[in-house]
């Protein structure tokens, strides 16, 4: 009986291992994350540096890991915002520029949606087809901030850079 007791204590460790091995595997320890970025600022230093997170992020858990998205409303739509579209929005900065753009495209090719808030499209006189940079209609929500609450109450991490 007691052979039979450390046979099964060595298969209930040899087991664990293997699976800690495997989970380890997941993006160097982390397992599977679904996470939404909340970016409602404007500061084109401090969005540069979310978009350095979330790059930072992917780099550590591997996007195959990750489920991302970011949701973007009021000021922080500027992070999209095309600086020719500027003049005629009710924003302050349009901090979509070439480099910014290329961030956001490698992002994007790495499976991190954008999800853009309707109440500030229309409060803040933005067109979304012309005036931000790669927006889709199926990347328009409803509301930003119901968004992050829905997303939330599905699982994902909140995380405001």
């Amino acid at each position: 009986m007691k052979r039979l007791t450390t046979l099964f204590t060595a298969a209930l460790v040899a087991l664990t291992l293997a699976l800690s091995a495997s989970t380890f595997a997941e993006g160097q320890g982390y397992g599977k994350q679904k996470v939404v970025y909340h970016i409602n600022y404007d500061n084109p230093k401090q969005q540069a540096g979310a978009m350095r997170n979330i790059q930072n992020h992917i780099n550590a858990v591997g996007a195959e890991n990750l489920e991302l998205k970011v949701v973007l409303h009021g000021k922080g739509l500027s992070l999209l915002l095309e600086p020719d579209a500027l003049k005629h929005t009710k924003l302050k900065f349009a901090n979509a520029t070439d480099e910014m753009q290329a961030k956001i495209s490698g992002l994007k090719d790495q499976g991190v949606a954008f999800n853009v808030c309707a109440n500030t499209l229309k409060g803040k006189k933005i067109n979304a087809e012309s005036d931000l940079y790669d927006v889709d209609k199926a990347d328009i929500v409803p509301s930003g901030v119901a968004e992050l609450a829905k997303l939330q109450a599905r699982g994902y991490t909140y995380i405001k850079p």
